[in-house]
């Protein structure tokens, strides 16, 4: 069976001739570049590593390294036209786009600043990734300072350093349909929540929920208005060519939905369901929903709105046991995901660990189809490669 057709038979809940695979078709379920670098280094792989999500320093992973672990999908990214060197924290090497200035400070944290000079994310001392410190919209007062900000809703989720244009997008997603057997996820992210909670800042954007409703949604109003236009020009490129469709929103924490379904149901879920129905209906595609954390008591919500796979799966928050999951929604989800816990399991347990830790998720969420293999979330730079390989030799011989 072609890995394509691995996958497409897990998004219609049919078993395969093995359980699919995905390490790196998203940017959320794949691997950092530290982390990176030391599994090539095990593997005895040699070649460039480029960073195409710095904010989570997550890096594009190589033919090579895909035939290894035996992954079924790669990514269609908007990626930069040019690459330059860098330095990671650990003294490895790697690329990042070349219209990305990263600036040292005397602590020896690292800053990002855009064209103006500004600091818009910010890396501290001994942190291995960037959080945005940029919030445009975080003094608006009124709904014209919300309109006023139609500049940034229009570039949200589409940096300005990833400089390929639809016609790029849409040579490189042909050459991949024609020339593999891969599973083609697009890449479209299209945040609403978190864009708002990015835009206004987190604590301003809770409370708009509660005490400013006209603001709230005006704001997400105007971020699903701004991304239309761009999904009808992405999918013009690329929906022929791409066989399942990301789109991101972080919902859950550790323990809990960050707000009440309620409040969820009366604010953000009409945005997701106008995007994500009006993506579906252009497509034709699968959706594959990314959504951190605990996201239990949106499961009912994300299926009524079309959303077809679930990642990342997050096993290790309330109420996300995949025992449970599978019972309750097996039939209309498919988990992308919750293959092996990276809380704890993965950076700081035993081969032995990883193994059985492999071996209850594939009994929990395998049977019956409606299941691709994936770890919980990215690969931290703190995992070994031998409980990398560990994860996926289980799996095969499992």
């Amino acid at each position: 069976m072609k890995s394509r057709e691995r996958i497409l038979k897990a998004l219609k809940h049919k078993e395969t001739d093995r359980i699919p695979i995905d390490l790196g078709s998203t940017e959320s379920s794949g691997i950092t570049a530290i982390a990176y670098n030391r599994l090539k280094k095990h593997l005895n792989i040699v070649g460039p590593t480029r960073i195409f999500d710095i904010s989570q320093m997550i890096a594009k992973v190589e033919l090579p390294v895909i035939e290894k672990v035996g992954s079924d999908a790669v990514p269609l990214l908007l990626e930069p036209k040019v690459w330059k060197p860098w330095q990671l924290q650990d003294g490895s090497s790697a690329e990042i786009p070349a219209g990305l200035e990263i600036k040292s400070l005397p602590d020896g944290g690292l800053v990002i600043l855009d064209n103006n000079g500004d600091i818009t994310m910010r890396c501290p001392t001994g942190s291995m990734f960037f959080d945005c410190v940029s919030h445009p919209l975080r003094n608006a007062e009124t709904l014209t300072d919300i309109d006023a900000g139609e500049k940034y809703f229009k570039t949200f989720d589409w940096p300005d350093y990833a400089n390929e244009t639809f016609d790029d997008l849409s040579k490189k997603a042909r050459l991949l349909y024609e020339n593999t057997s891969f599973a083609i996820v697009a890449n479209l992210w299209v945040h609403v929540f978190a864009a708002a909670q990015a835009m206004r800042g987190f604590e301003n954007f809770l409370m708009d929920m509660v005490l400013n409703e006209s603001m709230a949604n005006r704001l997400l109003e105007n971020q699903v208005e701004a991304y239309l236009p761009r999904i009808d020009k992405y999918i013009q490129a690329v929906g022929e060519y791409v066989d399942v469709i990301q789109v991101n929103d972080d919902l859950g924490t550790q323990n809990g939905p960050q707000i009440s379904a309620e409040l969820y149901r009366k604010i953000v879920k009409p945005h997701h369901k106008r995007l994500w129905e009006y993506i579906k209906k252009k497509s034709k595609k699968p959706l594959l929903l990314h959504s951190c954390g605990s996201v239990y008591e949106f499961i009912p919500d994300f299926i009524e709105m079309g959303i077809d796979a679930l990642n990342p799966v997050q096993v290790s928050a309330a109420k996300m046991d995949t025992r449970l999951l599978k019972r309750q929604f097996g039939k209309d989800l498919t988990f992308w995901g919750g293959g092996c816990d990276t809380q704890t399991v993965l950076c700081h347990g035993t081969v032995d660990d990883v193994r059985q830790e492999v071996r209850r998720r594939v009994n929990d969420l395998a049977p019956g189809g409606g299941f691709v293999f994936c770890q919980v979330h990215n690969i931290q730079p703190d995992v070994p490669p031998e409980n990398i390989m560990a994860m996926y030799e289980e799996l095969r011989s499992y």
